[in-house]
C-alpha cells in the first residue's frame, strides 16, 4: 500500500513536468518527505493483513462464535418482531420437556407465537448458536436453580443443544425436579435442581386449615449448594413462590421472623415479601461468593431476572390468559409494580455482588429478560399444559390456564439466546 502511493506521487509528479507544471525542487523534496511520513504512519496504525470491516458488525460471517464478545449490549430495551424462519427445534420430539410445556403436543394449533425475534433497540442480538455455547460448556457443569422458570430454561437449553448434539439423561428424581445431563462429545453437564426459595423451605404446610411455605432464611438449601465445587455455571431463577403466604424463620428454625399473607390467621407479625426476596438473595450471593473461597477456577453466576405472568385475574381461580394473538408492542403494557420491584432486587444484587467479587475468577451477572417476557402474552401455555385440555369443561369442571411458564419452542429460547451472549462477553 505504501510503495503504491509513493509511486502514484511520483507519477504525478512526472506528469506535471510534462505538462511544463514544473515544481520547485526543494519543494518536490518536501512533498515527497511529506508522503513518505504518511506511509510510515499508516503502517503503524493500521494492519495492512487486515480485512476490512464491513459497514455492518452483525453481518460478520457467525461473529458469535468467538470465544468472547468485546462489546456489552443491552438487551433489555428492544420490541418483538416478525421472524418468518421455522423455530429451533421440534417441540413435539424433545425428550426434556415436561409435558405441561409442549404445547403443540397438547393440541396448540395456532402458530404465530414461534415467528417473533428479540431485537434490541441499540444492537443486534445473534442468533442462538448451540455450536458456540457447547464449545464454551466443554469440561463444565451448568446447574439451573430454583423454581419452575428455571426448569422452563432449562428444558428450553437442552433442546437447543440436543439439536446440535446428542444429551444422554444421567439421573432424574421421581418429579423430574433434579435432572442431569451429559453431551459425552463435549464432556459437558446440565444440571437442574429445585430450589424455589434458594434458601431451605418447606413448600405448602398446613396448620389449623391454613396452608403456608415455611422459608428459613439462615439456612442454605445444601441439595444445590453443597454441589458447588462443581459448578462452573450457575443460572439462578427464582421469585414466583415468594409471593405465597409463607411463614420466615430464623435461628434454625426456632424464632419466627414474620408471615407474608397467614399473618391474620397466625397471629404473626406481616412482613413484606421483597425485602424477604431481597435478603434471600443477598444471603445466597455472599455466600455462593465465600464458598468459592477464590480457589475453584472461574465461575459465572447468571441471575434472570423476574419473569412476569399474564393471567386475566386470580391464578388460583382459574383465570385464562386471553391476549393469545400477539406480542404487546413497545410500551403497549406497562410493567407492574410487583414485576418491577423484583427486577429491580436482582439487578441490584447482581451489582452489588459483581463488586464485592472485584476482579476474582468469579462473576455474577444479571441476565434481564422482565421487559421482553412482559410483552409476550401469547407465549405461554394457556389451556394447553396438558392433552385434551378441554375435557374438563365437557365434564362441568372449569379448565386450568397455565399463562406464567413458556411453551417450547418460545419465548424462554430467547432467555438462553441472552444467557449465551452474556456469559461470553469479557
Amino acid at each position: 500500500m505504501g510503495a503504491m502511493f509513493t509511486s502514484n506521487f511520483l507519477k504525478t509528479q512526472q506528469q506535471l513536468q510534462n505538462d511544463k507544471l514544473l515544481l520547485p525542487k526543494r519543494e518536490f523534496v518536501t512533498y515527497a518527505l511529506y508522503a513518505l511520513i504518511a506511509v510510515a504512519l499508516l503502517y503503524l496504525f493500521v494492519d495492512p493483513a487486515a480485512p476490512a470491516s464491513p459497514a455492518n458488525p452483525s453481518s460478520v460471517a457467525a461473529p458469535w462464535i468467538q470465544e468472547e464478545l468485546p462489546l456489552p449490549c443491552d438487551y433489555s430495551d428492544g420490541e418483538w418482531v416478525p421472524d418468518p424462519r421455522p423455530p429451533p427445534y421440534n417441540g413435539t420430539a424433545c425428550d426434556a420437556i415436561k409435558d405441561g410445556r409442549s404445547c403443540m403436543a397438547n393440541g396448540r394449533t395456532d402458530t404465530g407465537y414461534l415467528h417473533w425475534r428479540w431485537q434490541p433497540r441499540r444492537c443486534d442480538l445473534p442468533d442462538f448458536s448451540p455450536e458456540a455455547f457447547l464449545r464454551w460448556l466443554r469440561n463444565k457443569h451448568m446447574a439451573f436453580v430454583g423454581d419452575s422458570l428455571a426448569r422452563n430454561q432449562a428444558e428450553s437449553l437442552m433442546c437447543l443443544l440436543s439439536s446440535w448434539s446428542p444429551a444422554e439423561l444421567v439421573h432424574r428424581d421421581t418429579d423430574g425436579r433434579f435432572r442431569r445431563w451429559v453431551f459425552r462429545e463435549h464432556n459437558a453437564t446440565v444440571s437442574i435442581f429445585w430450589s424455589p426459595f434458594l434458601v431451605r423451605g418447606a413448600e405448602k404446610s398446613e396448620r389449623d386449615g391454613v396452608r403456608f411455605n415455611e422459608v428459613f432464611l439462615d439456612e442454605f438449601d445444601e441439595r444445590w449448594m453443597s454441589e458447588l465445587a462443581g459448578v462452573d455455571a450457575a443460572v439462578v431463577s427464582a421469585g414466583q413462590w415468594f409471593r405465597i403466604p409463607s411463614v420466615y424463620y430464623h435461628g434454625g428454625g426456632r424464632v419466627v421472623a414474620g408471615c407474608y399473607g397467614c399473618a391474620a390467621e397466625m397471629n404473626r407479625t406481616e412482613t413484606s415479601f421483597f425485602a424477604v426476596f431481597r435478603d434471600v438473595v443477598k444471603r445466597t450471593l455472599a455466600e455462593v461468593s465465600r464458598r468459592h473461597g477464590g480457589g475453584d477456577g472461574k465461575k459465572v453466576v447468571a441471575l434472570m431476572t423476574f419473569s412476569p405472568s399474564h393471567f386475566d385475574g386470580e391464578w388460583n381461580k382459574g383465570a385464562p390468559c386471553t391476549e393469545t394473538e400477539r406480542p404487546y408492542r413497545k410500551g403497549e403494557r406497562q410493567l407492574g409494580y410487583t414485576e418491577a420491584e423484583m427486577r429491580k432486587i436482582v439487578v441490584e444484587e447482581a451489582a452489588e455482588a459483581a463488586s464485592a467479587a472485584g476482579r476474582t475468577e468469579l462473576r455474577f451477572v444479571a441476565v434481564d429478560v422482565t421487559a421482553l417476557a412482559n410483552m409476550r402474552p401469547d407465549g405461554h401455555p394457556g389451556p394447553y399444559m396438558r392433552k385434551n385440555p378441554f375435557a374438563a369443561a365437557a365434564e362441568g369442571r372449569p379448565v386450568q390456564h397455565d399463562c406464567l411458564h413458556w411453551c417450547m419452542p418460545g419465548p424462554v429460547d430467547t432467555f438462553n439466546q441472552i444467557l449465551l451472549h452474556t456469559i461470553l462477553r469479557r
